[in-house]
């Protein structure tokens, strides 16, 4: 596999989270046009299949192929931020919102006390 096996990886990946959302969707429509709900295993075993058939499809597809190994290589390139300088930055966040919420908490304040002059 080498190079490419993110690659390969998220076309399996991508064909079980088809699956799985192939077999929530079964189960829903099968409720929602029919009364008659056939087993589980009928809509769970069409949904894998069609998953796998649509991810080796893709899979197959040069073009796909290229484009998500463009993806893997874009990744590569990616500076992930240490631990330290996420702990700051969630800290610059969480300031940053209590800060603003203190500001509406304000103007929702004041707002209250002038509609309530105003038509009380």
């Amino acid at each position: 596999m080498g190079a490419n096996r993110y690659v390969h990886l998220m076309f399996a990946v991508g064909g079980l989270l088809l699956a799985f959302l192939l077999v929530q969707t079964g189960e829903w429509l099968w409720t929602f046009v029919s009364k008659a709900k056939p087993p589980d295993v009928y809509i769970t075993l069409g949904s894998v299949v069609l998953a796998g058939l649509i991810a080796f499809q893709l899979w197959r597809n040069e073009r796909v192929f290229g484009l998500a190994s463009e993806v893997v290589n874009e990744l590569r390139k990616v500076t992930w931020p240490t631990r330290q300088e996420t702990s700051a930055a969630t800290v610059v966040v969480i300031i940053t919102v209590l800060i603003v919420a203190c500001i509406l908490w304000l103007f929702d304040f004041f707002w209250i006390k002038v509609t309530g002059l105003i038509y009380g």
